[in-house]
């Protein structure tokens, strides 16, 4: 699974997009209706997802991203004590539960340009 956020004139955006083993894409994009900075916008797009990865019973997931701050926040490398994120942390470690696995890996912002392309189409709308 990829995520990514996009914020820019027109509002702010999230898009990810779910990839199976078959090599099937589950796109999914939204915008999102209130103020919130960059962090939270990645968050937002990330649980999206993974949301309705659990919706359709998946168990073993594999979750992409460019925030490295997300990242390290749910591998538990990062702490924070930032009001705004905690709820968003204490979602994002109620959700990985429920897969018997699921990994987190970060990769620089050049290697999502599905993703990237997908929230771009999404801000365009």
């Amino acid at each position: 699974m990829y995520f990514d956020g996009a914020t820019n004139f027109k509002g702010v955006r999230i898009g990810a997009v779910l990839i199976s083993k078959s090599g099937q894409y589950y796109p999914a994009s939204a915008k999102i209706r209130f103020s919130c900075t960059y962090n939270i916008v990645e968050y937002e797009a990330c649980i999206l997802r993974i949301k309705m990865a659990v919706d359709i019973n998946i168990k073993e997931l594999l979750v992409i991203g460019d925030s490295g701050l997300l990242i390290h926040h749910v591998q538990g490398a990062w702490s924070t004590k930032n009001v705004k994120i905690l709820p968003y942390m204490h979602c994002m470690k109620e959700l990985y539960k429920k897969f018997t696995k699921i990994e987190f890996k970060h990769v620089p912002k050049i290697q999502k340009e599905f993703t990237d392309a997908l929230v771009t189409l999404s801000s365009m709308i």
